[in-house]
């Protein structure tokens, strides 16, 4: 039996501001395997296109671009997913990752939700870890820098 993330506007966020315009963080959000460390297959800037990710061997997952507003909006469906590290692998399958980029004097606001990765999700402790590393750390870096970090993991 699998189960699926609750379907909730609730799920785990953080956001940050830039100095960059919305635009760039926009395309700094689709450069994903800059910021996002691990093996990556398939468009990742095409509304409708699936790309899956692997960080072995504990997840799997497959997305599908829901979103694509530049300047303004990405999201992602996980159609597909497997973590190893729990008793309920696909609990990511049926999630939703999005990134609202909103403008604000001197740059831009970017905010992530993970929609359905919920305290009471059993991946919710390492996987909020992982997503403070890739968007608050990785995406930050890409944003900022022009350059990801490597992944700590």
């Amino acid at each position: 039996m699998t189960t699926q993330a609750p379907r909730t506007e609730r799920g785990y966020s953080t956001s940050y501001m830039v100095e960059q315009s919305p635009d760039e963080v926009f395309s700094a959000v689709l450069d994903v395997r800059a910021w996002w460390t691990g093996e990556m297959e398939g468009p990742t800037d095409e509304l409708g296109a699936e790309f899956t990710y692997r960080h072995p061997p504990q997840h799997y997952s497959r997305q599908r671009v829901t979103e694509l507003e530049p300047g303004r909006r990405v999201a992602w469906r996980v159609v597909d997913s497997h973590l190893s590290f729990v008793s309920e692998p696909a609990e990511w399958t049926g999630s939703e990752i999005v990134f609202d980029i909103v403008p604000a004097a001197g740059g831009t606001e970017l905010r992530f939700t993970h929609v359905g990765l919920v305290p009471d999700v059993e991946c919710y402790g390492a996987c909020s870890t992982a997503w403070l590393h890739y968007v608050n750390a990785g995406l930050h870096s890409l944003i900022t820098t022009g350059k990801g970090l490597p992944d700590p993991w």
